[in-house]
């Protein structure tokens, strides 16, 4: 993750050396080598995924003079956005979601749980699946048709059962540990509101909009929203529709992978969404921005 963008362009080198110099060379190595099963731990996760948006904004924004109108992000997106919209400074983010990525996992080791994809069933019937089957919550609203709920293991498998005879059309266990997004994760919201109380956030430009409030937020109401966030659900069709109302109709992906963008073609097939993670993709991003 990483390496192809930082050996051609500059503005992404500095970013993975700044980050380099707080964490450390193992950083850098782990994002550019793995091993894959140790760098997709949620510790280790979550700073990478941080750092490679950052030097992929970095590069739209410096080297290719892109500029957003909006920023939005989905879970720990969420920190990038914040990071790209001035509020939150490289460094000081980057703190943060290590101090995340560390509270969570420990969350999970004290309490793990389970998550789960379900997919072909209205929101409103898995809503009332989780609410009969335990500690088990309805926690990424993804796109129509597709919910991610979280909670206890027997719970979540207790749900998709549900799920499966009520007509979904498809369940899938996410590759994960911990039951993220629920309530469960109190604990980790402990400490970061203890982290976020020492952060100074500045006032977004470009707007930010919070996949979690479901709303334009702005300096004053970040370090609650972002305390809440890791306990909430993740409202993103909502949001997603929301922002096409505002008048959005291009939307680009920063970072690695390209789940985003595709979830926001199957909420609304008339806008555009498109990724950018290494050269290639970001090139191809741009051009189909301006067409």
């Amino acid at each position: 993750m990483g390496r192809q963008l930082v050996a051609s362009y500059a503005s992404a080198a500095a970013i993975y050396e700044a980050a380099e110099k707080e964490l450390g060379p193992d950083f850098t190595r782990l994002s550019f080598e793995g091993p894959a099963e140790i760098l997709a731990s949620t510790e280790n996760a979550q700073p990478a995924l941080f750092v490679n948006s950052m030097a992929v904004h970095a590069v739209l924004s410096g080297e290719k003079g892109l500029r957003a109108d909006i920023v939005t992000g989905h879970s720990l997106g969420e920190y990038s956005a914040l990071a790209a919209s001035g509020a939150l400074g490289l460094i000081d983010g980057l703190r943060l979601v290590v101090s995340r990525g560390q509270a969570m996992n420990e969350a999970t080791v004290e309490r793990p749980g389970a998550m789960a994809a379900i997919i072909g069933l209205e929101d409103e019937k898995v809503e009332s699946i989780c609410s009969e089957s335990g500690e088990v919550w309805p926690v990424n609203y993804n796109s129509p048709g597709q919910l991610v709920i979280s909670g206890e293991e027997v719970s979540v498998d207790r749900a998709t059962k549900k799920a499966e005879k009520a007509g979904a059309r498809k369940t899938v266990r996410l590759a994960v540990s911990g039951s993220f997004h629920s309530p469960m994760m109190r604990s980790a919201a402990g400490v970061m509101k203890e982290k976020l109380s020492q952060t100074e956030f500045q006032e977004p430009a470009p707007p930010f909009f919070s996949s979690i409030s479901c709303e334009y937020e702005g300096a004053a109401g970040l370090e609650d929203l972002m305390v809440r966030q890791i306990v909430s659900p993740v409202l993103w069709r909502q949001s997603i529709e929301r922002l096409i109302e505002d008048g959005a109709d291009r939307f680009l992906e920063v970072g690695n992978g390209k789940v985003l963008s595709g979830l926001i073609r199957r909420i609304n097939r008339d806008v555009v969404a498109v990724s950018a993670s290494d050269s290639d993709s970001l090139e191809k991003a741009i051009e189909t921005l301006k067409a």
